[in-house]
């Protein structure tokens, strides 16, 4: 499962960190930018805050990850819904945008409102990526205890 956004550097990392905890007995999960820069050290931070090292995560292309055989591709801003290239037919694309902390942080009065705008996103993908196991059947459609 990619989890694909523009910068790879918050979102998509959160989603592919959120994955592996949650759903890593299911799924081998990845995450690649359109456009990719750094991971956020906010992002980093908050997750942290929840349990979750992202510390070591980078951000990477979609190039870096595109031999890899994927089942579903999951855009999670819409820049890269709209980037995102054609993929085979078998493999399903999902949508789901959230918002962007940093640029939610770009109009916050102090750090900690920037940090409520990055747990509020942080707790958001966590939500998303537990109703994958429900959403996608193959990922055990509800069966789950």
């Amino acid at each position: 499962m990619l989890f694909l956004c523009t910068g790879n550097s918050c979102r998509s990392q959160m989603a592919e960190a959120w994955a592996r905890v949650l759903l890593g007995d299911l799924v081998e999960p990845y995450s690649a930018g359109v456009a990719p820069s750094t991971v956020d050290p906010k992002a980093v931070k908050v997750m942290a805050e929840a349990g979750v090292d992202i510390s070591g995560q980078r951000s990477k292309h979609l190039d870096e990850v595109s031999s890899l055989d994927f089942d579903y591709v999951v855009t999670l801003c819409d820049d890269a819904r709209q980037s995102c290239p054609i993929f085979p037919a078998r493999i399903r694309v999902l949508h789901k945008s959230f918002d962007d902390p940093p640029l939610l942080a770009l109009k916050a009065k102090d750090e900690e409102e920037i940090l409520r705008h990055y747990r509020r996103v942080r707790d958001e993908i966590r939500q998303f990526v537990e109703s994958l196991r429900d959403f996608v059947p193959e990922l055990g459609g509800g069966e789950q205890g």
